[in-house]
């Protein structure tokens, strides 16, 4: 019997059909998903986290450090003086408020480091192998420097930060003269500086904007930034734009005066620290240098003379 060839496509096709339905019921009765089990795993994914997942998330600091450091911070603020707590606020403020810490919190840092140098002096306490007085006093000094330690990171940040106002400002000054000449208003044109820069003083300029915008005086303002600082240069340019703001002199004249006075301040500073450095050069010299060149040129010398004497017996 002869089949013509759209007969012939048509039982393939069939059998085509066939193939792949079979196909399909053994996936699915082998490993395939039903829809029970696929509205199972949606609301799974959809679950809300528990308070515990949400916990778990968090980072080690936030879950760990942070109400350590807050718990001791409280049982700290029960001893602390106000005096106490109001000049370690105005050293954060002289750092730039780092990590915005207030002055309880600090407190607590300061606490938890002592905890965990002291924790360690108790390690050396019993498995050290040294005297009793020894480990007592391994003990105490861990202790008293770790509730140290935070102090003179801070105040090395101080410093840093003073250092980084000082470089910044006749630059800020000249931006700042430029503004005022070019038409804007002294607000203005610290609210420019602190948009196009950012630095410590950057930051300073746009906490004063936001002073001002809050209602405080610029006066105000100014002497705030200035004490949050304590940097002579800053001092000077404030007491001379508070000065011109009352007495109704230019201050676009005033802030021209103050820059050429900042870059020769700095051009003298520079020089000075060039004239340190010649000092500062000599330890290292007279230590590490001068003895490594001794032992270059010297060292074949004595090597020579030593073999000489060897072989005439001495």
């Amino acid at each position: 019997m002869e089949m013509n060839p759209s007969g012939l496509i048509l039982v393939v096709l069939v059998l085509a059909s066939v193939g792949l339905i079979i196909f399909g019921l053994r996936r699915s009765r082998q490993g395939g998903v039903t829809i029970e089990e696929r509205l199972a795993e949606f609301g799974t994914l959809e679950r809300p986290p528990t308070l515990e997942e949400l916990e778990l998330s968090l980072p080690f600091a936030e879950r760990i450090l942070l109400p350590t450091i807050r718990k001791l911070a409280a049982f700290a603020a029960r001893f602390t003086p106000a005096r106490t707590i109001e000049a370690t606020q105005h050293k954060l403020d002289l750092a730039g408020n780092p990590y915005n810490w207030g002055p309880r919190e600090f407190t607590g840092v300061r606490l938890l480091m002592a905890l965990l140098f002291a924790g360690l002096g108790v390690l050396i306490f019993v498995f050290g192998k040294v005297g009793f007085l020894q480990r007592v006093t391994i003990f105490v000094v861990a202790t008293v420097l770790g509730f140290y330690m935070p102090v003179l990171l801070l105040s090395s940040k101080i410093k840093r930060r003073q250092r980084a106002i000082i470089k910044a400002l006749p630059d800020a000054l000249d931006l700042l003269t430029i503004c005022v000449e070019a038409g804007l208003g002294f607000d203005a044109a610290m609210a420019k500086v602190a948009e196009k820069w950012d630095n410590e003083l950057s930051v300073a300029f746009a906490r004063v904007i936001q002073g001002i915008q809050l209602g405080k005086l610029r006066r105000e303002a100014l002497r705030d930034m200035s004490d949050r600082m304590e940097v002579p240069d800053v001092a000077a340019f404030v007491a001379a734009i508070i000065q011109a703001d009352q007495l109704g002199v230019s201050i676009a004249r005033v802030l021209r005066i103050q820059s050429d006075q900042m870059r020769v301040r700095r051009r003298q500073r520079a020089e000075e620290l060039a004239r340190a450095a010649t000092l500062k050069i000599l330890p290292p010299v007279a230590f590490f240098i001068f003895p490594s060149i001794f032992v270059v040129l010297l060292g074949p010398a004595v090597i020579a003379i030593k073999n000489m004497g060897g072989l005439f017996g001495f």
